[in-house]
């Protein structure tokens, strides 16, 4: 079956001892993620709607506001959802029905980008998006806890992992596309990729649908009034400890436009440049998602630990650069610092995710899961401000302050739990 010769293929564990259930359930998770991830990569904000937005000839301020609007928004509603979720048996469908709803957006923001031009191409391509960003909120809330209940823990870092090193392979093979021409470099031919994301994020919807989920427990006293769902921030200092690392490392998502806006201090910063920085990012993913996934099995709070100092010396050499030179300079060098810096992204990511799941959250894991995205959405947000002190002192500053955060989250990292040795 192709379910059993996906789970051995990507794990190492002892195939005869697994049931045909868990290598299934395993499979839906590796291919459903596996499509959303392509898609995340073909509708990058950070890189590809903010250059057909420019090639559209939106202001800047519509432009700058992609990714705030993308981050935050996929966050911030998570604590309204959770309360609906927790009482639900069965919670797969808020992750069927928020990608259907991604699926949606995405179509629409290909067929504005194409259509529309100047101020009316940005804010129809940003409400869109902010639509996208609630559905993705959706599907966040609700995904720790599904892959807590239908993968085992040991393997629940590896399928992400390995999800996100085929769709990196996917997107690295679109920006070499691009970067030689093979795929125009015309706003139609980047919005068919948008086009593209959104019939994928159709298909995984469809593909985890057919997800085994077992009937959650839905205790009655789950209460979610405002003192009830802030509980864990003031009775679990596991909790604090693992919000305390993820704010530090937020700079870690924040960093990589502040690189581009380095690159444009030099000549050779223009849009053309497309292909190539994607190709950074999606070199990155592959490179490091598997690898970042295994590791997070075995220890999601080292993995947060050397992604932190991974992510600080990577942005603190980028700031080097531009304190001492003025800029990055050619558009390639631009993408090897995306590239290391993007392999720090990847582990924050495996990790986090990785720990939530495995963490004891006393039969609450969407609270928990709802509580901390929300916090870290307001980070986000509030992150906003990191450029305008672009603005004042330059793209420069923002990156050495990015490396301070990443650094010292290392410590707060490591005083997390072995949550991965407890039963």
């Amino acid at each position: 079956m192709i379910s059993e010769r996906i789970y051995d293929t990507v794990t190492d564990d002892d195939a005869d001892t697994v049931d045909a259930g868990r290598k299934r359930n395993f499979a839906i998770h590796f291919l459903s993620l596996g499509a959303t991830k392509t898609a995340d990569g073909l509708l990058d904000p950070k890189l590809v709607l903010a250059w057909l937005l420019s090639a559209a000839g939106a202001p800047g301020y519509l432009v700058g506001a992609l990714v705030p609007v993308r981050e935050s928004g996929a966050l911030l509603p998570q604590v309204a959802l959770a309360e609906w979720i927790q009482r639900s048996r069965q919670r797969r469908w808020f992750w069927v029905v928020g990608s259907l709803i991604q699926g949606i957006a995405a179509l629409g923001i290909a067929a504005a980008a194409v259509w529309l031009q100047g101020v009316a191409a940005g804010v129809v391509v940003l409400a869109l998006l902010a639509v996208l960003a609630v559905a993705r909120s959706a599907c966040s809330a609700s995904y720790k806890d599904v892959l807590a209940r239908t993968v085992e823990k040991g393997t629940r870092g590896t399928v992400k992992g390995a999800a996100g090193s085929i769709a990196s392979v996917v997107v690295f093979a679109f920006a070499v596309s691009v970067a030689v021409g093979i795929i125009p470099l015309e706003p139609w031919a980047i919005a068919l990729a948008v086009a593209v994301a959104g019939i994928l994020w159709t298909i995984a919807a469809l593909v985890f649908l057919t997800l085994k989920e077992p009937d959650a427990d839905t205790s009655e006293d789950a209460g979610f009034s405002l003192s009830q769902i802030t509980r864990p921030l003031r009775g679990d200092p596991e909790f604090r400890r693992y919000v305390a690392s993820r704010a530090l490392l937020i700079a870690t998502a924040l960093a990589p436009p502040f690189i581009v806006m380095l690159s444009h201090e030099t000549d050779d910063g223009g849009l053309g440049n497309l292909g190539v920085l994607i190709i950074g990012s999606s070199a990155a993913a592959i490179a490091s998602s598997y690898i970042w996934g295994r590791l997070s099995d075995r220890s999601s709070r080292w993995t947060l630990a050397l992604s932190g100092i991974s992510a600080a010396v990577a942005l603190g050499a980028v700031a080097a650069t531009g304190f001492f030179y003025g800029g990055i300079g050619p558009g390639w060098l631009a993408a090897v610092f995306i590239f290391f810096a993007q392999i720090g992204y990847q582990g924050v990511r495996a990790g986090r995710s990785t720990h939530l799941a495995d963490m004891d959250t006393h039969g609450r894991k969407a609270a928990y899961t709802a509580l901390s995205n929300t916090l870290i959405g307001v980070l986000l947000l509030a992150g906003g401000a990191f450029g305008l002190v672009a603005d004042v002192a330059g793209p420069s500053v923002v990156l050495a302050i990015f490396a301070a955060m990443s650094l010292a989250s290392v410590p707060v990292s490591l005083a997390l739990s072995e949550v991965q040795q407890e039963d």
